[in-house]
């Protein structure tokens, strides 16, 4: 790979590019000043723009031309054949060729995912990549995957998805022995449809890994943090996520309405602004923003599209912790001592959203 730290950034991908990607890399640079970023796209938009930067124009980062991106609303299939040139296949083409150890886009998951499956590939006793994100809970952070991948998957999908996790939380959260677990329907082992089931007796039998199998896990055992790894098929996961989105913004809106109700909840307001500050900061979505790719022979994160510089630079600061602490070397050294085999093949579904 790259000497250093590089990160491959899609200047042109989310709602508010170039102007979210270029700040969000002079944010990212503060708590990682070694970090050297690579900016691909329009470069008579981004130049100026990096500019009025002061960390990142003291760098002064390679931009990679290109007036093509691939849009939001184009199919996966499309953006294979169509999007070659486009911002978002050109950064993940520098970690292929190893001028770079990660890209971030905010651009279109379906299209980055099937991309960067043909580009970077799965890697060996890996069928389907998957993507992972983490949840606040009571206790700290989990992590979920899949959230929007794969639609449906099979047993030995989940199996693998629940590997993979585990070396992630591992890796990035520095967990001894993490907590795994299926979400399903109920937490009885006769509860949920086939895959559920066998991927969980397989799990249970698995008993020199390096992780504790919980068992199935329910919705509310999410925020409980009851495991520190959830598994789950991209139709679930993503309905999952987007409900805890929702639910955040939610209860945001619920405060602020409560605090303007009259003018004693203004003052109790007034009393109350430093807890409601750290409420305000413990959901804040940006905090976890920055979908990790797992399973492909190289490091791709998905920023949420209509995230702000600050989310931008998290995501970034996923794509340079996962390399600083190896961890796809960690997840094929784990996989070759651990490696299942499938006697088919299926195809993967690639999530549109």
């Amino acid at each position: 790979m790259s000497d250093g730290l590089t990160i491959a950034l899609d200047a042109m991908g989310g709602d508010k590019a170039p102007d979210m990607v270029v700040q969000g890399a002079d944010i990212a640079l503060e708590r990682y000043p070694e970090l050297k970023i690579i900016l691909v796209g329009d470069e008579a938009r981004i130049r100026p723009l990096v500019e009025k930067t002061k960390r990142l124009k003291a760098q002064s980062p390679e931009i990679v031309h290109t007036e093509k991106a691939i849009a939001d609303e184009d199919k996966p299939s499309v953006a294979l054949r169509q999007g070659k040139g486009s911002s978002m296949r050109l950064a993940i083409d520098l970690v292929g060729q190893g001028r770079a150890d990660g890209v971030v886009s905010a651009g279109n998951t379906g299209a980055l995912m099937a991309i960067a499956k043909l580009v970077l590939r799965p890697m060996p006793g890996i069928d389907r990549p998957a993507i992972a994100g983490f949840f606040p809970t009571r206790r700290g952070e989990s992590a979920m995957l899949d959230l929007g991948a794969n639609i449906t998957c099979d047993a030995t999908n989940l199996v693998q998805f629940a590997i993979m996790g585990q070396i992630f939380v591992r890796t990035v959260l520095g967990l001894e022995r993490p907590v795994v677990g299926i979400l399903n329907v109920g937490i009885e082992e006769q509860k949920g449809n086939d895959s559920v089931r066998e991927a969980a007796t397989i799990l249970r039998g698995m008993t020199d890994m390096p992780f504790e199998f919980h068992g199935f896990v329910e919705g509310d055992d999410i925020p409980a943090g009851t495991v520190d790894v959830v598994v789950t098929d991209g139709f679930s996961g993503n309905i999952a996520l987007k409900t805890a989105e929702g639910t955040s913004r939610l209860i945001g809106q619920f405060l602020r309405d409560a605090f303007r109700n009259s003018l004693m909840s203004k003052l109790g307001y007034l009393l109350a602004r430093g807890a409601v500050g750290q409420l305000r900061q413990r959901m804040d979505p940006r905090r976890y923003n920055g979908a990790m790719f797992l399973g492909l022979n190289g490091i791709a994160v998905k920023s949420h599209g209509g995230t702000d510089a600050l989310g931008f630079a998290n995501a970034i600061g996923v794509a340079a912790d996962m390399k600083r602490y190896g961890f796809i070397e960690k997840v094929r050294e784990e996989l070759t001592n651990g490696r299942l085999d499938r006697p088919d093949e299926q195809p993967t579904a690639v999530a549109t959203a």
